[in-house]
C-alpha cells in the first residue's frame, strides 16, 4: 500500500505540473488578478484539471505521512522529479541540460536506494 501511495503522489503531481506548464506556455502569463479574469482561468480545462490532480496529491500524500515517516515519504516522492525531466523533454520539448540530467539520475539513486530499505 505504501509505494500504492507514493505512486499516486508522483503521478498525480507529475500530471498536475505538466498541465499548468502546459497550459502557460500556451496562453502566457497572468497580468490581470481581478475576480472575474481568476475565474476565467480556471475554464481553461488544463488549469482546472490540473487543480483536480494537485488535490489527488495533496490527499494521497497525507495518507502516506499517515503511514510511514516523513523522512521516507518526502525523498520517496521525491521521484517525480525524475518523471518531470524525462517528460519536460519528451512531450513539452524543453532543453534539458546535462547538468538536470545528472541530478535527475542522483535523485533516481536515491529513491532506488530507498526501496531497498
Amino acid at each position: 500500500m505504501t509505494w500504492l501511495l507514493v505512486a499516486a503522489v508522483v503521478g498525480s503531481t507529475v500530471a498536475c505540473d505538466l498541465l499548468q506548464s502546459w497550459d502557460m506556455k500556451r496562453h502566457g502569463e497572468v497580468h490581470d488578478f481581478r475576480p472575474s479574469r481568476i475565474a476565467a482561468l480556471f475554464a481553461r480545462w488544463p488549469l482546472a484539471l490540473s487543480v483536480v490532480f494537485m488535490a489527488i496529491s495533496f490527499f494521497a500524500f497525507l495518507s502516506l505521512l499517515a503511514r510511514e515517516d516523513l523522512s521516507f515519504a518526502v525523498p520517496a516522492t521525491a521521484a517525480s522529479l525524475v518523471l518531470e525531466t524525462l517528460l519536460a523533454q519528451w512531450i513539452l520539448k524543453e532543453n534539458v541540460s546535462v547538468r538536470r540530467w545528472a541530478g535527475a539520475l542522483m535523485v533516481a539513486a536515491g529513491v532506488a536506494l530507498l526501496a531497498r530499505s
